[in-house]
């Protein structure tokens, strides 16, 4: 059964390896079920408390490098092995999803450094202009950034993705969709934990391969506020 206890080495919890022939029960319940890891061996590694393992699902590496999350989540960054930063840099793309409209107001507010300017959003009148154009049939105007908080804006933004590349993968791991909120995440992760551990399954490790992903899923989503 796998059980916490101190380490006097630095005061981490160690994992101790499942015995066959005790009987007791894992409780699912404690505060320890979500720092559960499985090593490659019968004995439990050490998780050292300032190490972080790549953010890429189902990699068990060290998370070296840094990645910037994308756009709206700017200061933020996953933590990936060389391999994985590598195919991410490859894909990245922060004004993925933007029009040539928001690309040329973005390389407007570029030039003069995305500092702050007169919002023409606290003039009423600007918003009923707006309002008229529309519904007059008329050349309707640009707002880039929302200045008059047209239905044009809002529909752009509820059309944006929920959750990135990343997230998404984890949660189809999970044998989730990317409408699951936090509360439906964290029960199919303990389904799928109490299913999969070798506690559950007689001491049989045969599985650890799929509670690694699972694991390693719930890890990235909550790296992502998302659980």
């Amino acid at each position: 059964m796998l059980q916490a206890r101190s380490d006097p080495r630095g005061g981490r919890l160690v994992g101790a390896a499942f015995h066959p022939h005790n009987h007791e029960t894992m409780n699912f319940s404690s505060r320890l079920f979500d720092r559960i890891r499985i090593g490659p061996s019968e004995a439990e590694e050490v998780v050292e408390a300032d190490a972080r393992l790549c953010d890429h699902p189902g990699c068990t590496k060290a998370g070296e490098f840094r990645a910037p999350m994308g756009r709206g989540k700017e200061g933020k960054f996953f933590q990936f092995c060389l391999e994985h930063v590598k195919a991410y840099n490859a894909t990245y793309n922060y004004f993925a999803g933007m029009n040539d409209e928001a690309l040329a107001a973005y390389a407007k507010q570029e030039e003069i450094g995305h500092r702050p300017t007169w919002k023409l959003g606290v003039n009423a009148s600007a918003a009923r202009m707006a309002q008229r154009g529309r519904e007059a049939g008329g050349p309707e105007m640009e707002d880039a950034f929302n200045l008059f908080r047209g239905r044009a804006g809002r529909e752009q933004e509820r059309a944006e993705p929920r959750v990135g590349v990343l997230a998404k993968k984890a949660l189809e791991t999970l044998d989730l969709d990317e409408n699951a909120d936090r509360v439906a995440i964290k029960a199919r992760y303990k389904e799928l934990v109490k299913r999969f551990h070798p506690d559950a399954n007689g001491g049989d490790r045969s599985r650890e391969g799929r509670l690694q992903e699972i694991l390693k899923a719930y890890q990235t989503l909550k790296s992502n506020g998302l659980a």
